[in-house]
């Protein structure tokens, strides 16, 4: 996860980060990450998923207490500008459309809003592109090779930006079922079809990096690459480099210092 000022990442057990403070300092911090597991539900298609998703946004706490200096992409006040911006046009549209698909389709669009923004001409494209060439170099060659990330492409398909498509598509779908379902009302109903719109997209995505020669995948990636070199990445410098092959490395000690016998 690409930070405002660094690099956040994540092993099966444990987060690493390291930031350049305002001073420029080099400042890194581990911990134990929260796994959620419910037996065998977890999983489960669907749940599956969505238990990823749950671990990812669990730790930002612990990194914050952790790692104080550490600055997420979204606190930018332009980010809560463009959140304000986008609910505004969304509420517009659902009065102005007819159509119960379209409201949720253009409530979808303009809901990626606040992301484009904190990531268009910003340094956390920077540190995006860090995160990429830096996993990229571990898949490539394991931690000797973290030293080279330099040599590795910005792009990656794993992204999140490979995510967007499926989920506007499964969110807008199950977003139109949900109102025509239950209205206003059973905000329980609404939000069990959110979360499995949210858990079929990240199974989509799942798909899309298991085989990525089939026709969907190709189409997903080429999108999703799209996205990442035209703005949610930028070639980061040999000093930005270093900042996440620190934190790969305080990764990969914590994994090792706390590996089952």
């Amino acid at each position: 996860m690409a930070l405002a000022n660094g690099l956040l990442v994540h092993g099966p057990r444990h987060w690493a980060a390291a930031v350049r403070d305002d001073d420029g300092r080099l400042i890194i911090a581990s911990g134990r990450k929260r796994l959620l597991r419910a037996g065998r539900l977890t999983d489960l298609p669907i749940a599956r998923g969505l238990a990823r998703l749950g671990e990812a946004f669990a730790v930002l706490p612990a990194v914050k207490r952790g790692l104080p200096q550490a600055r997420f992409a979204l606190e930018d006040p332009k980010a809560a500008v463009a959140a304000v911006g986008a609910t505004a046009v969304a509420s517009v549209a659902r009065r102005r459309l007819r159509s119960v698909l379209a409201q949720e389709a253009v409530g979808a669009v303009v809901g990626l809003a606040p992301a484009l923004v904190t990531l268009r001409g910003s340094q956390v494209a920077v540190w995006h592109a860090v995160e990429h060439k830096s996993i990229a170099a571990y898949e490539a060659g394991g931690a000797d090779e973290v030293a080279n990330a330099a040599d590795h492409a910005k792009e990656h398909d794993r992204c999140g930006s490979n995510l967007v498509v499926p989920l506007l598509v499964t969110t807008t779908i199950g977003n139109t079922v949900a109102r025509k379902l239950f209205g206003g009302r059973a905000l329980g109903g609404r939000a069990a079809v959110a979360a499995l719109s949210i858990g079929a997209a990240v199974e989509i995505f799942a798909f899309a990096a298991r085989r990525p020669e089939h026709p969907l995948s190709r189409a997903i990636h080429s999108m999703g690459h799209a996205m990442q070199s035209g703005f949610a990445t930028r070639e980061p410098s040999s000093g930005d480099l270093l900042v996440g092959q620190a934190a790969m490395e305080a990764l990969l000690r914590a994994e090792a210092a706390d590996a089952p016998s």
